[in-house]
């Protein structure tokens, strides 16, 4: 969440991915399905022609409407997007595809409502470095995917990579992770009120700018960013 000062590192992390996706958004019809708190789709706006915010929960997308009206925020499933075929120049999906029990089916919704050639934007954590051996740390998240499980199930889905990129801590945040062993480790040993202050302090300083992509060692990303392109028969 936005304005949560020992949220602010995921918070900069999630939208250093929306960063990285907007080049690819400039005048486009935008569906982003699982918007969230919609602080991304609002990011996406400023550059779209039209953006359409879908999230199941009703809350969120109350929220949505209310903060950001440059974004059309609709209640739907993912499963099954409320949009008609080939009617999207864009669909962006960030850090919501390990949450889905049937994934395939969500591309195939995907790959249906994008126009012929459309852009499909996916993140999602590297399940190679977000949880060690293979059980999702995260009881919400369904199935965690690595590289090669990504681009295998883009390309069965019926869509081309043109580009899979990592997301990576920058110069700043590497020297926090010698200090505190890891960064990431560090704020998830406890609550924000167990924090050393020097923590606290580290935490609320990240910026957006902290972060890298890369298209090389993918395996030791803590993001994987993927964009394709729909393949017409």
């Amino acid at each position: 969440m936005p304005g949560i000062p020992a949220e602010n590192y995921w918070f900069r992390r999630h939208e250093a991915a929306y960063d990285a996706v907007v080049p690819f958004c400039p005048g486009a019809v935008v569906l982003e399905a699982g918007c969230g708190e919609g602080y991304g789709a609002d990011r996406l706006a400023e550059v779209a022609r039209v953006v359409l915010g879908l999230d199941y929960d009703a809350a969120a997308v109350g929220h949505v409407a209310a903060a950001y009206p440059r974004v059309a925020a609709v209640r739907a499933n993912v499963a099954t997007l409320p949009v008609r075929d080939g009617s999207v120049d864009v669909v962006a999906s960030l850090q919501v595809i390990e949450h889905l029990w049937d994934q395939p089916a969500f591309l195939a919704e995907c790959r249906r409502v994008l126009r012929p050639a459309g852009t499909l934007l996916v993140t999602t954590p590297n399940r190679l470095t977000f949880t060690l051996p293979n059980r999702p740390m995260n009881p919400f998240h369904y199935r965690e995917l690595d590289p090669d499980a990504l681009a295998t199930l883009l390309e069965e889905a019926g869509f081309e990579i043109t580009r899979l990129l990592g997301l990576r801590h920058g110069p700043r945040l590497r020297r926090y992770d010698r200090l505190f062993g890891s960064l990431v480790d560090a704020q998830l040993a406890g609550p924000p009120a167990t924090w050393h202050p020097q923590l606290h302090r580290a935490v609320a300083a990240v910026r957006t700018t902290d972060f890298v992509l890369a298209a090389d060692n993918l395996d030791a990303c803590l993001d994987l960013v993927a964009v394709a392109v729909r393949r017409t028969p």
